[in-house]
């Protein structure tokens, strides 16, 4: 019964593994969902980022096809193009 359940778990797992890479990340070419996309790569303040992202979109992007490569960006090639490649880092004064 074990040995049953345990090749369900690893059948389900490799689905999952199988679906990500066959269809890849869900390119919607809207601001809305390069937000998202944004917004699920960046660590910390989710929603304060999500704002800016919504204000700052419509200037940046000018057609779908752009905002779809926007989207298929890695999420480190996601945050450098938005925050750039130097580390944020706060002193306390």
């Amino acid at each position: 019964m074990k040995v049953v359940a345990l090749f369900a778990l690893v059948f389900a797992m490799t689905a999952c593994i199988v679906k990500q890479f066959s269809t890849g990340p869900r390119l919607t070419g809207t601001c809305e969902g390069a937000c998202e996309h944004y917004v699920e790569c960046k660590p910390d303040h989710p929603k304060a980022a999500m704002e800016r992202c919504r204000k700052e979109c419509p200037d940046v992007f000018s057609d779908e096809d752009s905002l779809r490569g926007f989207e298929s960006l890695s999420c480190k090639d996601t945050l450098s193009y938005v925050d750039g490649d130097a580390p944020h880092v706060v002193q306390k004064r």
